[in-house]
């Protein structure tokens, strides 16, 4: 039952989200954080920034992480398949029949009133997610900047990525070095006041 679970899950996510992608993400949160109860919210914002640095398509990366923290190997591979065959299944079926009804004037109001909700179900999960990283006017530049050098510059994805990578790694270790000091001052200042009272009590006895 728990790999049926598993696999409905992602199956479910899979074949009704349109627009795939970000737009999958507001029904991963309520199907892992707050339905399930398989992710903690800041667990859900660590596999998000995963999936997206990991090669290959998101939902699959999101599907091998979050099946391998519930199963290990064989919760991977459920989660993969319940993910994509539904998709697969469409996307075989449109191809099948796409030139028949592509000019079709009622399909093409489809897609029309399909592509501004789909902007929405992305744009959505994107404020969603700058609300729980907790953004300030301190920090927002970071996306902002990353934004502009991929749009406006043409810099690859690939080059922004590793450069955040290394900017969160040599932060963390700055950040560990800058407590160190603060946790050895409060050890020194816990002896000396231990020193002082044991110092007072022996003069008390005295």
């Amino acid at each position: 039952m728990k790999y049926c679970t598993l696999f409905y899950s992602f199956m479910k996510i899979g074949g009704f989200t349109f627009g795939g992608g970000y737009a999958m993400v507001p029904l991963m949160e309520r199907e892992f954080v707050e339905r399930r109860g398989w992710l903690t919210a800041d667990e859900f914002l660590d596999y998000l920034s995963l999936a997206q640095a990991m090669p290959g398509v998101f939902a699959v990366n999101m599907a091998t992480l979050v099946g391998y923290k519930m199963y290990g190997v064989r919760g991977s591979v459920v989660a993969i398949v319940g993910n994509i065959l539904l998709p697969v299944a469409f996307i075989i079926l449109l191809a099948m029949f796409f030139r028949t009804f592509r000019n079709n004037p009622y399909v093409n109001s489809i897609f029309l009133g399909l592509r501004p909700a789909v902007v929405a179900l992305i744009a959505a999960p994107v404020f969603n997610m700058a609300r729980r990283m907790r953004l300030s006017w301190r920090n927002v530049w970071i996306p902002i900047l990353a934004a502009l050098l991929i749009w406006l510059f043409g810099v690859s994805p690939v080059i922004v990525i590793l450069i955040a990578a290394v900017g969160g790694f040599v932060w963390g270790k700055l950040s560990d070095k800058s407590d160190k000091p603060d946790k050895s001052d409060k050890s020194d200042k816990s002896d000396k006041s231990d020193k002082s009272d044991s110092q007072t009590f022996k003069h008390s006895n005295t």
